[in-house]
């Protein structure tokens, strides 16, 4: 997903075992309230529906949950991931055990409201540089084993996806710098170690820095906690040379300013690491 502007549907085998995982913390040996109080027999009809406008996305995951519970629950998804929708909208919809339904419940609402609201958030940030050359990227700062749920919610936004993790992308950052001489003595070294199609982003705090990585050839120069006129500066001393990011300090109120700048890419870690759960609910009939 390095560098991806698309939405790529998500790969359901590779978190089937989070989803599971899930499951047994909510669910248990079982949800005794239901067992208690509905009879096996009773069925539901059950639709989840925004209380605010939103971005979709999540579709595909709670459908996935749904069937892993109860593989004879109809489920029928009403709306798309990337799709935005108004309040009071359907997203999706299930019929068939009532236990069942409720077993789903929280696992699925959990999972949605934190996928939309992501999505949504995006949104928000590439609405505000449209019209820019500026992408808005993702960072590594996720939520413990849900990084592929994360991400994806990005890319239903219209953000671009960053590196996965440590294993598919170099970013040499101040903690690498800290083992040798220089900044330029840090790429050659990361270049002798590497294979040749393994790009490298380098991290700079500092305008001499900048010029360092430049003549370093690193493939994207991190400009980090530059202010928007240090951020206009660095982009007419890189002359277009290398591909600049801006990271640190990224806010709704800001990002435009950044763009507007003249960078190629700018990373908001808010987009997943301080997400505002979008505001939808499961309303359950009998049927």
């Amino acid at each position: 997903m390095t560098g991806s502007t698309e939405m790529i549907p998500i790969e359901l085998n590779r978190i089937r075992d989070v989803l599971q995982a899930a499951l047994v913390e909510d669910i248990g040996s079982g949800d005794v309230t239901s067992r208690a109080t509905i009879p096996e027999t009773a069925t539901a009809i059950a639709r989840y529906t925004t209380k605010q406008p939103l971005v979709v996305s999540g579709i595909s995951v709670i459908a996935e949950i749904v069937r892993m519970v109860d593989p004879n629950l109809n489920f029928r998804n009403l709306c798309a991931d990337g799709d935005f929708v108004e309040t009071a909208i359907a997203l999706a919809e299930m019929h068939g055990s009532a236990r069942s339904i409720l077993a789903v419940e929280r696992v699925t609402l959990n999972l949605l409201q934190r996928m939309c609201g992501i999505a949504t958030m995006t949104r928000h940030y590439v609405d505000r540089v449209r019209g820019t050359k500026a992408l808005v990227i993702d960072t590594r700062k996720t939520a413990p084993g849900l990084r592929l749920l994360d991400k994806y919610a990005v890319s239903c936004g219209g953000g671009t996806n960053h590196r996965m993790g440590l294993f598919d992308a170099v970013l040499i950052k101040n903690n690498h710098l800290a083992f040798h001489k220089s900044l330029s003595d840090t790429v050659a070294e990361a270049r002798r170690n590497l294979a040749s199609s393994m790009k490298i982003e380098v991290e700079v705090a500092s305008l001499d820095q900048l010029d360092e990585a430049i003549h370093a050839k690193a493939d994207v120069i991190l400009l980090d906690n530059f202010t928007p006129a240090q951020t206009r500066h660095a982009v007419i001393q890189c002359g277009g040379r290398v591909p600049l990011e801006s990271s640190g300090g990224i806010t709704l109120d800001n990002i435009r300013d950044y763009a507007v700048a003249g960078v190629d890419r700018i990373s908001v870690g808010a987009l997943t690491h301080s997400v505002v759960a979008a505001d939808i609910h499961l309303r359950v009939n009998p049927s």
